[in-house]
């Protein structure tokens, strides 16, 4: 099977990727707004730099769809 085929646009500067952080990790400004909270989860871009760091996965893929960005979940 050797058709090409035409996928369109380029996406893959669109896609941004969440994962789960351990809050224990972060530093500790960011440790003092959240008390209590175990888990959050960033948002990255396809080089690594973290975009966004919130409370919930959901929101997380919110933030990326309203800002028209293809989220994708890193184990």
């Amino acid at each position: 099977m050797d058709t090409k085929f035409d996928f369109g646009e380029d996406t893959a500067t669109n896609t941004v990727y969440i994962r789960s952080v351990a809050t224990r990790t972060l530093p500790h400004e960011i440790r003092e707004q959240v008390p209590g909270v175990e888990i959050m989860y960033a948002v990255h871009d396809a080089d690594g730099e973290r975009l966004a760091l919130v409370k919930e996965r959901s929101l997380a893929f919110m933030l990326a769809r309203q800002n028209e960005l293809t989220p994708v979940s890193v184990h």
